[in-house]
Formats: C-alpha cells, structure tokens, sequence
C-alpha cells in the first residue's frame, strides 16, 4: 500500500531501531508503561479507541512533563459503520473574563501563569472517544494509570531529563504563591525524581477514579470544576466554574491533501496541522530528487516551503469562527503555485501571501479489526502555566499564550475562543482505504515533522522506522535552521552556501519525538517509535 522497503540490510543511514510487525493490534507511544496500558486495553477485548484512550490516560501518570489531565487533545479515529476518517478537536476555549484590554502594554503573551489558561480539554476528549467508538466500559481504561499513580512506577531517562529542566526553570521564574503547590505536587522532595526512581500521586489517583466515576463530569460540572474554580478565585483568575460547564469536545471534519497519490489528513484550524498540508502541496509541484536521501536541492525547497506555510499560518490560522480565510483557501491548488514560484535558488525571509477566500505526546493504535487512532495530547512547554489544582495532580496547560495581542487579529485574545495550537495528529489514506496513524510530537516542530516523515516515506521509500530515525532539520525564523549532528556535512554546506543560517545542534528532542502505524500490503501493521525518547511499540 505504500512505496517502502523493509529489506533489513538496505543501508540507507544508521537505523537505531526495527520496524515492529503484528496483526492483532499495536500501540505506539513515547512511553512503555503507556503502550502497555493501551495493549492491555485491547487484550480485554478492547478496540484501538479503547487503547488509545487507555495509553493516553496513562501517560498523564508516567509521562506528565508533556501531558496532564490539565491539557487539551486531538484525534483522527479510521473507525464507524460505514468506516470513515473522524476527527475530534478536544482543546478549550479562553475564559469569559479574558480581557486584551489588561493586556496592555505587553509585546506577547505571557508563557507562565493564569492568564496562559484556557479551559482544558483532555478529561471530555477521552470520553467523547470512549462513548462513540469504544467497546469497553470507559472506568476500565482508567485502571493501569490509577494502579501506577497510587503505587508508583520508575522514572523513565528521558522524562528525569525534561522534568529535571523543568523544575531548574519554575524554581528560577514561579516564584508567586500561586505556583506553590505545583512544586508540592511535582516536586515534593524539593527537586525533580531521578532516572529509575519510583513517582507516586495518591491525588492524581483519586482525580482519575473521579473522572472514570462521572464519565468526566466531575471536571467540568462536580468536584474537580469546583476545585479547579477555588483556586482561581483565589488568585483572581479569569478561569471559572462557569468556563468548565460550558466546555463540549468537537466533532470536526479532517482537512486533506493529496501528495504523490496518497491524502495526508490533519485536523482543521484553530490547528496548525494545515502548516504541513500546505507545505505538502507546495512541494508536490518539484519532482522527486534523483541524487538520493541527501539532495541539498529537496532539503533547501523542503525548508523555504515550510517558511512560506508558517508565514500563512501565523497570519490567518485561529478559532476558525474568527478566520478570514477558509482551510480549503490556503490549501488551494493556485495558491500552491503562487507560494511555489516564490522559491528560488537561494534562503528568503518569509511573508505571508494572500490567499483569495474560496512539552506534547503522540499515540498511534490499530487493531486486528481495522480500526486506527491518530491521538495527540498536550499541556503545552512541559508541565503547562506552571499552575496545579491543589491536592489533585492537575497541571494547568498555557494554551492561551499562543493568542495575539494585537487587535484584529484572527488570533487576537477574547473571551470563549480556541487559541493557535500546535499539537497535530496525522493519518495517510490511498484510494479511500486507510494507509496509518503518524505523528510528530513538539510545539512549532510538528509541522515540520510531518512534513519530513511524510516524504521521507512517499518520495525516498522509507520504512516508518527509518522515516523517523532519519536526521531532521528545523526552521526557526528568519533565514536560520537548525539541523541535527547527523545531518551530513555536504547537506548542511549546501544549505549554508544557498543563504541559510545553519546551526548544527546535537540530536535531540528538540526535533521531535514520533510514532508510525501503517497497514502493510499483507494485511499486517508494521509500527516504529521515536529513537529521540524513551517510545516503544506494544504489539500484539
């Protein structure tokens, strides 16, 4: 179904890893204790919806310098009858109370604090899934996370390391009361749990049984919604009792594009999952380079192309209600071209065009009965606002730093409205049949991700393991570009001597961590996990 080799001696670089194949069911995630939680979903007869809800309430626990019960998620689910590509945008909104007027004077958005919260969306996501796709009841997928929460789980190496930067950045910045009990909950010891050493939350426990209990009522409607409304109140927040109750997840139709007889799909603004699509189109219109994986030429095209879409999307991408532009518009073939023909020979500072109107974890899961998940969940630069709830293990994301402050922006803050959001699930189709889930975790480094794997696999025939393992590059603004140390030499001169600021970084999380599930051509899932963090594939 998809032009890729898995011929183990094929030498394409150095691959850190193996493709995984199963055929009754496969979760991929950037945590082994979280996959095995949503393979365990579906050895109870569970489906992939069940296991990737599973697998995401877990990663709550054993992962929470990414993700949290206090963060939004999104989702592509290939399930239903008639079998279709659902899409689910579970990412709050901005309080009532939220002012850009009280904002004034400031050049951004702050990134730490209550004014970065918006309503979180995770809880209502997980049980939206649940209620319309899943088999199993939806307590029982709460079942591995509450066991690990209450009696503990060994730290994994990856997650020490963001954890510890985390808590080296809140002891230097979060100094205000109001940041107090994230470091009673996360940091009780007075620093951050090392490599290999057990991390308890009984609170965290007792908030998962809670949602398990109410179906997730109790975030928005009951005693957490009540929690959550006191400790703002008491720091007078914009966030309120109010703003939770009026929270609902949304059923969304995906946005496509086709590239090289595949559709990739993402998720519909306020998403940024249109930045890679638009990229995607832009590069269709060059042929597929015949010098092989390392063409400075594709790589140069590769970046002035993602600049381009960035351009566009930090201009037009918001709530969609306050749009000035349609998806379809920026994804249009003419505009392609218009932005196509801006590429030359050389780097260039990018703009946006005008188009005529016409800290994140990733889950991928399949089953042996055709269903896929595509799942991201966030709470945003790590731990989020630096906020937790008291006594409840929830830690508030900043989704609402990524709003503008500049008036009449699409983006601009005001009250009950979806910020920007950078965390993006993907899915590739052919022929109307689905091909599989993919994602790249990392703020600003998702689209780009995208876009890289998605090519690495469709133009240069690369296995998912090797699509992931592959060195990655990464705009930044402006003319510069990071790239990995094992980008070779030449690639990273050429782009030099065609006008890029290039800067060569270690290999890192910093370009991303991603997870691949693709149907084979057999009928039999082959999975690949991110080298950059501590990810397995649970197959089964």
């Amino acid at each position: 179904m998809i032009p890729m080799k898995f011929d183990a001696l094929r030498y394409v670089f150095p691959s850190r890893r193996t493709v995984v194949f199963a055929s009754r069911g496969m979760v991929a995630t950037g945590q082994p204790l979280a996959a095995q939680a949503g393979l365990d979903a579906l050895k109870k007869g569970g489906n992939a919806i069940d296991a990737a809800v599973a697998t995401a309430i877990c990663l709550t626990v054993v992962e929470p310098t990414s993700n949290g019960i206090g963060g939004d998620n999104f989702a592509l689910i290939w399930s239903g009858s008639p079998r279709k590509l659902y899409g689910l945008n579970s990412s709050g909104f901005s309080p009532m109370a939220a002012n850009l007027d009280e904002m004034a004077g400031q050049k951004a958005m702050p990134k730490l604090g209550w004014k970065t919260v918006t309503v979180p969306g995770a809880p209502a996501g997980w049980f939206a899934m649940s209620k319309w796709f899943g088999k199993l009841p939806f307590r029982t997928l709460f079942e591995p996370a509450i066991s690990y929460a209450e009696d503990g789980f060994p730290v994994s190496p990856t997650m020490a390391k963001l954890w510890a930067a985390a808590f080296a950045k809140y002891k230097a910045e979060c100094t205000g009361e109001e940041f107090r009990s994230w470091f009673d909950t996360f940091a009780p010891l007075g620093r951050a749990p090392l490599p290999g050493e057990t991390w308890r939350s009984a609170a965290h426990a007792k908030t998962l049984a809670l949602i398990a209990e109410t179906e997730a009522e109790a975030f928005y409607r009951g005693t957490l919604a009540e929690k959550v409304d006191a400790y703002a109140r008491r720091f007078g927040a914009w966030l309120s009792a109010d703003d939770l109750a009026e929270f609902d997840p949304e059923w969304v139709e995906p946005i496509h594009a086709d590239y090289r007889g595949y559709d990739v799909w993402e998720i519909p603004p306020n998403g940024h999952g249109v930045t890679a699509l638009m990229a995607l189109n832009i590069m269709k219109g060059f042929s597929v380079p015949s010098s092989g994986v390392w063409d400075v030429e594709m790589r140069h095209r590769q970046i002035e192309a993602m600049k381009l879409a960035y351009a566009d999307a930090a201009r037009y991408v918001a709530d969609p209600r306050f749009m000035d532009v349609r998806a379809a518009d920026l994804l249009s073939e003419d505009y392609a071209a218009q932005r196509r023909a801006l590429i030359g020979e050389t780097a260039i500072a990018p703009a946006h065009g005008t188009p005529r109107p016409s800290g994140t974890v990733y889950i991928a899961a399949a089953d042996g009965d055709g269903n896929m998940v595509s799942m991201i969940q966030s709470n945003y630069m790590g731990f989020g606002s630096g906020l937790a709830v008291p006594d409840t293990g929830i830690a508030l994301h900043n989704r609402g730093s990524n709003f503008s402050l500049e008036p009449g922006h699409p983006n601009a803050l005001a009250p009950r409205k979806k910020p920007y959001h950078t965390i993006i699930p993907g899915f590739l189709t052919r022929n109307g049949e689905p091909v599989g889930p993919f994602g790249v975790m990392g703020g600003f480094m998702q689209p780009q991700g995208h876009m890289q794997v998605v090519m690495n696999m469709l133009d240069l025939g690369m296995n998912p393991q090797e699509a992931l393992d592959a060195p990655r590059w990464q705009w930044v603004g402006g003319k510069t570009v990071e790239v990995e140390s094992s980008v070779p030499a030449h690639v990273a001169i050429g782009l030099a001597e065609r006008g890029h600021d290039v800067k060569m970084l270690p290999d890192s999380i910093t370009f991303g961590r991603g997870e691949i599930i693709v149907r084979t051509e057999h009928g039999t899932l082959a999975g690949a996990t991110e080298p950059r963090t501590d990810g397995t594939v649970a197959a089964w």
